[in-house]
């Protein structure tokens, strides 16, 4: 099945402040801790982040990571998946995402 893919900045676009903002956020940064480590870059289902927060609030904080330019979200009608746009952060921003895949949630605890 096809879905529409919802669009994000331009990569030449991506700001370092927005992408800041978006990573403030603890379950956001989950989120990207989650994808950086996975080095296939997949498609992943919005449900498959184990995230403690009701269903729109995730939908909120898709929305977010996708507007500053982190993520791509393709909309299949009954569900939306995610993508990291790691090609186009990685260019924009090296090294941010090393430094979030070697996050984990023992170092988010001990500071």
């Amino acid at each position: 099945m096809t879905g529409k893919n919802l669009a994000g900045p331009e990569a030449d676009a991506l700001d370092l402040g927005t992408v800041l903002r978006a990573l403030a956020d603890e379950h956001r940064r989950s989120v990207m801790t989650q994808l950086a480590a996975d080095l296939s870059d997949n498609e992943r289902g919005c449900n498959s982040f184990d995230l403690p927060i009701s269903k729109q609030t995730q939908t909120h904080h898709f929305r977010v990571l996708r507007e500053a330019g982190l993520i791509e979200e393709i909309d299949y009608g009954n569900r939306k998946g995610v993508r990291l746009r790691r090609a186009d952060v990685e260019k924009k921003f090296p090294g941010l995402l090393a430094l979030l895949g070697a996050e984990s949630p023992s170092d988010a605890t001990s500071h």
